[in-house]
């Protein structure tokens, strides 16, 4: 019964989350309705400025944490820190393609890598990560926030600018133990919610 209960709670927090979720889109310029009849949308990612947890640069960070898991043991740190690179395109672009894509299914719209043919250009800058934690008994949801620009792919000029903060990351029941997973489930909750605000926006 208790482990019902649990499980029950778990349940109702993260839908809870998903729903909040979908409020964090911030439309700050422009307008995503300049999408509609649009069927490929080019991606890029921009990773080039943003704080970590306590560190305000990425670099700060991954020298602190890599120089830590080098002293533990020869070499550690440095595939930590590879490893954390290359989540980037291993893990949380194609979660946020993936998530973002489903949303916009019905409406034709696909987003892309690598196509600057595309009329239009999303570029996802990340501007900060709280890579979170857990440890069994205790445990904390990774959150990211961005800065989005939909832009003309010719001419770079905006065509709307969005914000989303506090975009939350974690796993039902709690079985994400590693950062990557946790940071991942944030920019699936993105591309879901950047997704769902712009299907609105375009009936």
């Amino acid at each position: 019964m208790k482990k019902f209960i649990y499980a029950s709670v778990m349940a109702i927090t993260f839908l809870a989350a998903d729903a909040a979720v979908a409020q964090r889109v911030d439309l700050r310029s422009g307008d995503v309705s300049v999408l509609a009849g649009q069927k490929t949308v080019n991606v890029t990612y921009d990773y080039s400025d943003f704080g970590v947890g306590k560190f305000a640069t990425e670099q700060e960070y991954l020298d602190k944490k890599s120089a830590e898991y080098n002293a533990k043991e020869a070499g550690k740190g440095d595939t930590w820190k590879k490893a954390w690179v290359d989540d980037r395109q291993n893990r949380y672009e194609p979660k946020f393609e993936e998530l973002f894509n489903k949303g916009l299914e019905d409406k034709g719209i696909m987003v892309v890598k690598n196509r600057p043919d595309a009329q239009y250009t999303l570029v996802v800058k990340t501007k900060f990560v709280e890579p979170g934690f857990n440890v069994g008994v205790m445990r904390k949801n990774a959150y990211v926030d961005f800065e989005i620009d939909l832009v003309e792919s010719a001419g770079k000029s905006k065509a709307a600018e969005i914000a989303m903060r506090n975009v939350p990351g974690g796993q039902f029941a709690g079985f994400d133990f590693d950062t990557g997973t946790r940071i991942a489930e944030s920019y699936a909750k993105a591309g879901k919610s950047l997704a769902a605000f712009i299907e609105k926006k375009l009936k």
